[in-house]
């Protein structure tokens, strides 16, 4: 049975946004693990299996996708986090709209 592409991205591409973002803000913005946990409500073991690869261990290639995530990671710096969810569903509908990541081209190729 076929996953629907939400499916395959909350599997998928979520972990690996996640983890984007999670390396934005902890590089660009010089914020602890902890504090990048707080900023995108999850749990700084999370944070720490994102930057381990543990999760998320899926590299986004792509220059377009990667602006808009450090544009997404500012704006979850400026809105003290409360804009996460926001930010992840619009690179989530981005990456799906651009198909140009990489577990979403392994997926297009078997179907």
């Amino acid at each position: 049975m076929r996953r629907t592409p939400c499916e395959y991205m909350l599997w998928n591409g979520i972990p690996t946004i996640r983890k984007e973002l999670a390396e934005a803000l902890i590089k660009q913005f010089g914020l602890s693990q902890r504090q990048a946990a707080e900023k995108l409500g999850i749990t700084p073991s999370a944070v720490c299996q994102y930057l381990t690869k543990k999760r998320g261990k899926t590299d986004i290639f792509d220059e377009k996708i990667m602006e808009e995530i450090t544009i997404s990671a500012e704006l979850i710096m400026k809105a003290n986090g409360s804009d996460v969810y926001i930010e992840t569903c619009r690179i989530c509908r981005l990456v799906q709209k651009n198909k140009n990541f990489p577990l979403l081209e392994e997926r297009h190729s078997k179907e």
